[in-house]
């Protein structure tokens, strides 16, 4: 299916590829306001919607957070401060959560791992 350009969908694209805080729907909407002013709201929810749903950009459940997004799509873990909210990228070997055969009632196609905890910065200010 081709798509229809949309100044704004570049917009956040550029501005999710260049910043690594995954930050939620808002703050995008805050970010591309800047350079096109009249957007709405709808418009980067309906923008950020289909780009999870072609897998161009990541959604971050966080419980009792809004969504947050990623521009990686490649398979990485997460941390999320318990305190500040923001969350982190985390490298590590995805075969360290690997199942021993038999344990699933089906194929994995996907995991998500989100670690929880304070971020060294918060924790740094509980030390002054």
């Amino acid at each position: 299916m081709i798509k229809k350009y949309s100044r704004q969908r570049e917009a956040i694209i550029s501005y999710l590829s260049a910043t690594d805080i995954h930050p939620t729907a808002d703050e995008i909407y805050s970010q591309v306001r800047i350079k096109y002013p009249n957007v709405s709201l709808a418009t980067v929810y309906r923008n950020l919607n289909q780009l999870c749903d072609d897998r161009e950009i990541r959604r971050l459940s966080i419980p009792g957070s809004p969504d947050h997004f990623d521009f990686r799509t490649e398979e990485h873990f997460h941390f999320c401060c318990s305190r500040c909210r923001r969350v982190y990228d985390v490298f590590a070997d995805k075969n360290s959560f690997r199942l021993p055969e038999g344990r699933l009632p089906g194929r994995v196609t996907s995991c998500d791992v989100m670690y929880y905890g304070i971020c060294t910065s918060c924790s740094e200010e509980d030390g002054k």
